[in-house]
């Protein structure tokens, strides 16, 4: 994962282009090619490296990694190289739009230690599969479900007619996007009767799902009997934890509207058998620091209740929308040349590696800008190459 910056001396001015990359690959001949999020800024910035415009200014170039997990890479450099006033970041996915502002955000584990005991009653092995999920910050306001969330919920409403002994929970794979599928083997007393309260939850969660969630499945099978399972305390206590933590939409935006100002995403839960835990994860976002600061508040409040404990860390500042800028003004000026309209001037519920930079270098003029992507942070991660 590698992102680039490049400089360059234009208008008798710098500007930076960052960009950054999961993976490289050739553009192939449809009108869709995964090489999103942001590879082809990679390809097009190498492309001018390697003379595809005979004549540029100058390019200062910036690689930085890690930025998927935590902007780590873009807060480990040494910014004092840099000598540019101007920056056009191209993580951006809207054509026509330009960013001016973004969400700063932090990462949270929860480990809650387990006690086990002797198995009794079946084992059932309980699936969640078919959700849309989508960017943790970009959708969370879209109100699609999160998979760990709608199992927790199904535990929750299974406990209510009977006894549950979690053995096994996992769900999703990574903290900044919504997790589209989920796990849990639990031990009860009648395995087939335990399926059917399932399948009749499952039912009313249907009821409220947008369109993009309609392909949901959760299908209940019957687990070989393990030797060991979770006792009830720690079941109470994991199953506490799914069902109070706040999850998605926690505050709209005072200043922006529409936007969505402060969340919270359970983006993996794990059972962590070699060390006798369950792991949750959770990546909160907010621009200002103080609603960051009550996530981490509320989350050790929570783990305090529930016997776990947690850790904060991949922390990193918003990017906040700046009332004069040159670079702005131009890029809108530019943009409705082109294309014939008002450009769309957008504050983000994401997070970008600008917040970094400004806070380092907080003379920078930024703007983010980029081709049309769709469903970035998914499998179906797609680009569209007309736009590009």
């Amino acid at each position: 994962m590698i992102s680039f910056s490049y400089i360059l001396h234009k208008f008798k001015f710098y500007y930076v282009i960052v960009v950054r990359t999961n993976r490289y690959q050739i553009f192939g001949p449809t009108k869709f090619d995964p090489l999103s999020d942001n590879g082809i800024a990679v390809a097009v910035m190498l492309s001018l490296m390697e003379g595809e415009c005979a004549s540029h200014p100058t390019l200062e170039c910036l690689f930085t990694t890690d930025e998927e997990v935590g902007l780590l890479g873009a807060g480990s450099f040494d910014y004092s190289v840099v000598t540019a006033t101007k920056m056009i970041n191209m993580d951006s996915e809207e054509e026509g739009s330009v960013v001016v502002g973004c969400a700063g955000g932090v990462r949270s584990d929860m480990s809650l230690k387990c006690k086990t005991q002797d198995f009794r009653g079946e084992a059932l092995n309980i699936s969640l599969t078919g959700l849309f999920g989508g960017h943790s910050g970009e959708n969370i306001g879209s109100g699609r479900a999160n998979a760990i969330k709608l199992m927790g919920r199904i535990l929750l409403a299974l406990s209510a007619k009977m006894r549950v002994n979690v053995i096994t929970v996992s769900g999703g794979s990574k903290d900044n996007a919504i997790p589209r599928e989920a796990s849990a083997t639990v031990s009860v007393a009648n395995a087939e009767r335990a399926a059917r309260a399932v399948l009749a939850e499952v039912e009313r969660i249907r009821g409220e799902l947008v369109a993009e969630d309609e392909g949901l499945v959760v299908a209940c099978s019957v687990a070989d009997a393990p030797e060991h399972m979770l006792d009830a305390q720690t079941s109470r206590r994991i199953l506490g934890v799914l069902g109070c933590v706040q999850n998605g939409v926690i505050e709209m935006s005072n200043s922006v509207d529409g936007l969505v100002g402060f969340s919270r995403n359970l983006g993996i839960v794990k059972t962590d058998s070699e060390n006798g835990e369950v792991v949750f994860t959770f990546s909160s976002r907010s621009s200002l620091e103080s609603q960051l600061d009550t996530s981490i508040a509320s989350l050790d409040a929570l783990a305090a209740l529930c016997g776990a404990k947690t850790r904060h860390h991949s922390r990193y500042p918003g990017w906040s929308y700046a009332k004069n800028s040159a670079l702005r003004d131009k890029y809108i000026a530019v943009a409705r040349e082109i294309f014939g309209k008002e450009p769309t001037v957008r504050v983000l519920h994401a997070g970008l590696e600008c917040g970094i930079i400004k806070s380092r270098l907080p003379r920078l003029d930024i703007i983010s800008v980029g081709p049309d992507m769709k469903d970035i942070h998914s499998p179906d991660e797609q680009l569209d190459l007309r736009s590009c």
